[in-house]
């Protein structure tokens, strides 16, 4: 489908999930020989595995589905634990710290470092549900696009909404953050320039591409990178 691999102590984890065949598999990185593969839902799903810690510090991956989120051992694939309360299977999940942020009825916050039990759920709230785009952690604050294009804020201690923001869509791409301003760019190739650090956030400019963008862009070294259905774009300062 559209969902992007992860590299994790000599391991790529890949998910191929769809409702035909569906599979999560670990390939070594240097020969590409299987390690381990996992049957998964038979459904569509656009998601990306994430990588996460246990409370040793050990490295652990989670797959998300309809069904939920399970997170298995990166070099044996084994379950650690599973969170079997549903999830979206367009954006996938954010962590920030050791709390991860799942599309799960609205949006439920899950202290991440559980060990062979189930996660603890922090809290949950539909007032901050996702659509297409992922969900994004900067400075204290939780972002979320819905389908009619609006920005919600919210606490992530408490799941609180703080306040929202309608923006010209629709949405595909997940905003990128530099400093306190979001760059939120909609399927026109509109991008959107968000300070968040405004009491209710605030549009503080815009610049048009004109090409059909469905990606999320990239931040790097003082530049924003875009891709459209016709370009590369790399946009700086100078």
């Amino acid at each position: 489908m559209s969902s992007s691999p992860v590299i994790i102590d000599g391991v790529l984890v890949v998910q191929v999930e769809n409702d035909s065949e569906s599979f999560a598999a670990g390939l070594d990185a240097r020969t590409g020989v299987n390690v381990w593969k996992l049957d998964r839902p038979k459904m569509a799903n656009w998601t990306s595995p994430l990588v996460l810690k246990d409370r040793s510090g050990k490295p652990l991956v989670a797959l998300q589905s309809g069904k939920g989120v399970v997170a298995v051992a990166p070099a044996t694939g084994k379950t650690v634990w599973d969170f079997t309360d549903g999830a979206s299977t367009i954006p996938s999940s954010t962590l920030s710290g050791e709390v991860l942020y799942v599309p799960s009825k609205g949006l439920t916050a899950l202290q991440s470092d559980s060990s062979g039990d189930a996660p603890k759920q922090l809290w949950q709230s539909n007032q901050l549900r996702p659509a297409t785009s992922s969900p994004l952690v900067l400075g204290g604050k939780i972002f979320t696009l819905n389908e009619a294009g609006v920005l919600t804020c919210g606490d992530t201690a408490n799941g609180n909404r703080l306040w929202q923001l309608r923006l010209k869509g629709p949405f595909s791409a997940t905003p990128v953050a530099a400093g306190s301003h979001l760059y939120v760019v909609n399927e026109k190739g509109l991008a959107q320039i968000v300070d968040t650090a405004k009491p209710e956030g605030e549009v503080t400019g815009e610049f048009n591409l004109g090409e059909t963008i469905l990606s999320t862009p990239s931040i790097s070294n003082g530049a924003i990178y875009l891709r459209s259905d016709k370009h590369l774009w790399k946009l700086t300062k100078s």
